[in-house]
């Protein structure tokens, strides 16, 4: 595989680069089929998986962290290109200050199913359950927390953001493209079905809950869906009526709520099977 310098700013091989900001403005179908990641972490992350990955482009003074990565994983068949640090900024539309990106296929991301997500049958399991988390930042950590904790797999309701967002891809330090995640189809027949068909004790984190996180037995069942809402507006009617339990986190008098990712951990530390193994 050779590097290859990039010294044309009209160079056809930038083009899943072009207008960044722009395009991030018009979702996933501004740049169909494709995600971008940028900086070394998440490009790294990116390379555990060699089909995924399409091309990476970087600065010139990226080029020795370039080749080394590569050789790294094997010097695998993907597009490697380098260029200017203002040919970069030129293409992208903002400045660029660690000098990496790269583009990947969502090829078989977007087609997976919530049957793909569930284990074995017998076999414990932990899934997250996202309703309405929009904003890029929290979806991003909440993979990143889901991570942390062993998690099977995040189902994400239809108005979730998108995990592979390069934003949110940064947030979450590359684990999106770590832990396997599905989008629901239909919120309420994919939620109830993870109890009817799967076997999973559902549990919504509430600030309406009657139980407190640290009341509800954290034994009592070896398949479990942590199901969290949005921050402001919580879990929806559809949501909480599909919850076998309803918990809320114990806080000091005048605060109710939390970060929904910092609410995620704290319960994931506490029913997490992939923990209490």
């Amino acid at each position: 595989m050779t590097i290859e310098s990039v010294r044309q700013s009209d160079d056809p091989r930038l083009e899943d680069f072009r207008d960044l900001r722009g395009r991030d403005q018009r979702g996933v179908d501004s740049r169909p089929g494709i995600f971008i990641g940028e900086q070394p972490l998440i490009v790294e992350a990116m390379l555990e998986s060699p089909n995924q990955i399409r091309r990476i482009l970087v600065s010139d003074r990226k080029r020795p962290w370039l080749e080394e990565i590569l050789a790294r994983h094997g010097h695998p068949e993907v597009e490697a290109l380098v260029a200017p640090q203002e040919i970069l900024e030129s293409i992208v539309g903002f400045p660029i200050h660690r000098g990496v990106l790269a583009s990947g296929n969502r090829m078989g991301v977007d087609d997976r199913s919530i049957d793909d997500l569930i284990p074995d049958t017998g076999r414990p399991g932990t899934l997250l359950v996202c309703e309405s988390i929009r904003n890029i930042d929290n979806i991003g950590m909440l993979f990143r927390v889901a991570a942390a904790f062993g998690i099977d797999g995040v189902i994400l309701s239809p108005d979730c953001h998108d995990p592979l967002y390069r934003k949110s891809l940064r947030v979450s330090i590359g684990h999106a493209l770590r832990i396997p995640f599905a989008r629901s189809s239909d919120w309420a027949a994919d939620l109830a079905g993870l109890g009817d068909v799967h076997g999973f004790h559902r549990i919504g984190a509430s600030i309406e809950g009657r139980t407190t996180a640290d009341l509800l037995p954290p034994s009592d069942h070896h398949r479990v869906a942590l199901v969290m809402g949005s921050e402001f507006d919580g879990l929806g009617d559809v949501a909480s009526k599909n919850c076998d339990a309803l918990v809320r986190i114990a806080m000091a008098p005048g605060v109710d709520s939390l970060n929904v990712a910092v609410a995620a951990a704290i319960l994931l530390d506490r029913y997490s099977t992939a923990i209490r193994a």
